[in-house]
């Protein structure tokens, strides 16, 4: 409480699921600052680290076969 004015409610916490999503759309890049800045306060730091490293592997077992398929 500062100067008699109540503090606001904490942002209501993000879901896991809601946590893929924000990484997906930064792996992205295409993650609107307002929605970061939001998101930041809700995520718990355990599921972004989950989420991301999830994402990477994704992106790097994508990327084999990707390149398995062309080069073959």
């Amino acid at each position: 409480m500062t100067h008699g004015v109540p503090d606001p409610p904490p942002p209501p916490r993000a879901g896991f699921l809601q946590t893929l999503g924000a990484v997906f759309w930064s792996f992205l890049g295409i993650r609107k600052g307002r929605d970061m800045r939001r998101d930041s306060g809700s995520m718990n730091p355990v599921h972004v680290i989950i989420a991301g490293v999830a994402m990477a592997a994704l992106l790097v077992i994508a990327l084999v076969f990707v390149v398995r398929t062309i080069v073959r």
